[in-house]
């Protein structure tokens, strides 16, 4: 690869799952050496300026990265060229993603499950209404895509 990839991981609100998989890639891409840019947005913009759900943060943490610089922001029609791949964490903002994506996007989209044998189609549940126990479960999932995610862009 000689082009530096760039990945866009997408909830609703950007406050807990697509933080948490921008932070579980970017430790993948890392512990790898795989040069990447990796950002994070949400469909909506409920949580914009807002940064990641406490337990989101907690749960980040505790797997040795810092996440609470990140603030939530929505998806813009500019990310569909500034990224490679879009990736969606569930089917209802994977369908909102195609809804906004431009004619000629060179954006792959995608869900993050999509890249875990065995596991196409399967969305990434959302802790948010959880309990604490959720965003553990959520940290195991999107470390999952993440690996496979990273190994296929490494080639």
């Amino acid at each position: 690869m000689t082009e530096r990839s760039a990945i866009l991981f997408v909830c609703l609100g950007n406050i807990c799952r697509s933080p948490l998989a921008e932070a579980a890639f970017r430790l993948e891409a890392a512990r790898i050496g795989l040069a990447v840019t990796v950002d994070s947005a949400g469909t909506s913009d409920w949580h914009a300026g807002e940064p990641p759900d406490p337990r989101a943060i907690a749960v980040a943490r505790a797997n040795g990265i810092d996440i609470s610089g990140y603030r939530g922001r929505q998806v813009t029609p500019a990310d569909f060229s500034r990224f490679d791949h879009v990736i969606a964490l569930d089917h209802a903002n994977l369908a909102k993603l195609r809804a906004l994506c431009p004619a000629g996007s060179r954006a792959e989209l995608s869900l993050l499950l999509d890249h875990v044998p065995g596991r196409k189609g399967e969305p990434v549940a959302d802790p948010y209404y959880g309990a604490e126990e959720g965003f553990a479960e959520t940290w195991a999932d999107v470390t999952a895509g993440a690996r496979a995610l990273a190994r296929r862009i490494a080639g």
